[in-house]
């Protein structure tokens, strides 16, 4: 079964170990994961296979943990997935309050889906002002459009540029 581990701590060394050992001992093969940190705290994803049997054994261990200051959360995942194509896009735009909010919206009401964002704001060389970059990447289904949803992004506003990146 697939397990989705969503971990939340202090920044500190040797917090994955900490996760990872957990997951080896209770049986679990660790799959992927989106590890970070901001602002001193770290925060992070992980996709864990493990047998079903092992599930409340993980969930003992895991518990442990919050001893030592690591909240985790355990889900189970979701095999009935849709089949969604993947797309990459980048959307640069001048940074300004709301544009997430703006572009995320955007999407949900075309019904796209999010499947990772990775977002930053850089100084903007020639003007000086702040650059807001995204990297998206997409599910879409069979009917929906990567040039209708590049259009209706870049509808947001003049300065919005939508490019698509390699998958």
């Amino acid at each position: 079964m697939e397990i989705i581990l969503s971990i939340m701590a202090s920044d500190r060394p040797g917090i994955v170990e900490q996760v990872a050992s957990v997951v080896a001992d209770a049986g679990g093969s660790w799959q992927e994961s989106r590890l970070s940190t901001m602002a001193g705290r770290f925060a992070g994803i992980v996709r864990v296979n493990l047998d079903a049997s092992q599930l409340d054994p993980l969930r003992d261990r895991v518990k442990a943990l919050a001893d030592k200051d690591l909240s985790i959360q355990i889900e189970v995942g979701d095999n009935e997935a849709q089949n969604l194509h993947p797309y990459r896009i980048a959307v640069v735009g001048n940074d300004r309050t709301g544009i997430v909010a703006e572009v995320t919206r955007k999407l949900a009401v075309m019904n796209i889906n999010l499947v990772d964002v990775h977002t930053d704001v850089e100084p903007a060389s020639m003007s000086g002002g702040v650059l807001f970059r995204a990297e998206l990447e997409l599910g879409l289904t069979d009917e929906q459009s990567l040039d209708a949803v590049i259009q209706g992004l870049e509808d947001l506003s003049a300065d919005l540029m939508v490019d698509v990146l390699e998958t």
